[in-house]
């Protein structure tokens, strides 16, 4: 012990450790100046704002900066397809050159998707589901049945759709409802006369009946102003009421 103590208060021992302590200062300096040059520090550019431009564009964009690019596609309802709708990383964060930069693009066509069991579920639950789906609530329409409210059948493009079936995501679907009034039975309205937007308002919210067929009898030269010259059912002195529900055919013509 008493050797080592003495070794190092001798010169040659001072002299190894400024030596060893040189030369790993050298090699510090050596590593970071090497390593600034290799991450080309100080050098970059700012990520361009991608979001809403076109496909396109974004890449003529990242192209000309000397950027990479990776790209994920994703449907978003009611978005432009080819859209870029996000990025990674964000506008205006600083980057090294040659940097790859992840872009999420809306797809051209919406994917299946299953439709949900919706039969007598109340209007609300039923627009939270198909909500939850990617699909829209369409039109409704009522009939007699002491369910109000309640969806009776659901339909896409004019045919019944089930349970299972499957569906373009962010299709518009329409639902039958009970009106919560059953059979009841209503007086039989005069529709003679009226435009066809006025014999619907009535229709619908005077006698609980529905529009039928519409047909024209003559040249239409306005559409807006033709009136009702024929309507069927029509009130009889032996037929007054029908169900509530009940379609209501039109003839339509400019002759008044």
């Amino acid at each position: 012990m008493g050797k080592f103590i003495s070794y190092l208060k001798t010169k040659s021992f001072r002299n190894n450790l400024l030596a060893a302590a040189i030369t790993v200062a050298v090699l510090l300096f050596i590593a970071f100046f090497s390593l600034r040059y290799y991450t080309k520090h100080g050098q970059g550019l700012n990520v361009p704002a991608l979001k809403g431009m076109s496909f396109t564009q974004a890449v003529s964009k990242l192209e000309d900066l000397g950027l990479r690019y990776e790209v994920d596609s994703v449907y978003i309802m009611d978005s432009p397809p080819g859209t870029v709708i996000d990025q990674d990383p964000n506008a205006n964060t600083f980057v090294k050159d040659n940097r790859t930069i992840y872009l999420t693009v809306s797809m051209n066509t919406a994917p299946d998707v299953k439709f949900p069991d919706v039969e007598l579920k109340s209007l609300r639950q039923v627009q939270a589901i198909i909500e939850s789906f990617g699909l829209k609530l369409g039109d409704t329409t009522y009939k007699p049945d002491i369910s109000r409210d309640v969806v009776l059948m659901a339909s896409f493009g004019g045919q019944p759709i089930k349970a299972g079936q499957t569906v373009r995501k962010g299709s518009r679907i329409d639902f039958l409802l009970g009106d919560g009034k059953g059979n009841e039975e209503v007086d039989i309205p005069s529709l003679i006369g009226l435009t066809k937007d006025e014999a619907l308002f009535a229709l619908r919210n005077g006698a609980m009946l529905n529009l039928g067929t519409v047909t024209y009898e003559g040249t239409i030269t306005d559409t807006a102003n033709a009136v009702i010259i024929k309507q069927e059912p029509f009130a009889t002195d032996s037929v007054t009421k029908v169900k509530q529900g009940t379609p209501v055919n039109i003839t339509l013509s400019n002759k008044k």
